[in-house]
This record gives C-alpha cells, sequence and structure tokens, in this order.
C-alpha cells in the first residue's frame, strides 16, 4: 500500500510506534483474545468500537480469527509454504524472526 510499518511493534515493540492507525486497541483487541482473556477482550472490542466503529471491530476480529486458524491448519497438515512465497516474505520472516518457530526450513 506504500506506507512503512515497523514491524518490530508486533514482535514485542510499542503498537503505537507500528505507523498502523489505531494500532493501540487492536493490538490490545488481539492480545486479549489470543490471551483467552473473556474480560480484556470486551473491554479491547469496546476500544475498537469507540476508534474505528463496530463494522472495523468485526472485521478485526474476522482477520484474528483468520490469522488464527490459517497457518495452524497448515501447519497440522504439513502444506509447505510455496518458493515464490517464501522468497517474497524472506525479509519480512527474517525481520520478525520466524524462522525460530519453524520446524523445517522454508
Amino acid at each position: 500500500t506504500g506506507p512503512d510499518y515497523g514491524l518490530d511493534a508486533v514482535m514485542g515493540g510499542a503498537a503505537e510506534d507500528s505507523g498502523l492507525p489505531h494500532a493501540a486497541p487492536l493490538n490490545a483487541f488481539c492480545e486479549a483474545i489470543c490471551g483467552h482473556d473473556a474480560t480484556a477482550a470486551a473491554a479491547a472490542r469496546e476500544a475498537v468500537v469507540t476508534a474505528m466503529g463496530r463494522e472495523a471491530m468485526v472485521d478485526a476480529a474476522a482477520v484474528i480469527a483468520a490469522f488464527n486458524a490459517y497457518p495452524r491448519m497448515a501447519d497440522a497438515t504439513g502444506i509447505p509454504l510455496e518458493e515464490a512465497k517464501a522468497a517474497a516474505t524472506a525479509e519480512m520472516r527474517a525481520e520478525l524472526g520466524l524462522e525460530a518457530f519453524n520446524r523445517r526450513s522454508v
């Protein structure tokens, strides 16, 4: 899309430093859902609604669900990362340190 985003914020940096609009409430929403914290999720859900609207909150919830499900499904079935995608994402995966989570080489 053109904007530069601080990917280091994804792996423990400050969400506000990512360059993503509304990063703080979106990050809190994701963390609460992935952390299985219903109380925090309810508060974060309302913060996203306040900042961005109900439709955006539903979209964010759908993205969180999809990102949680798709990689797990691929990993469980042994679907490898295609060579073109591996090449296109090599720099980003290195910056995020994602290979530390990979049991097989890409």
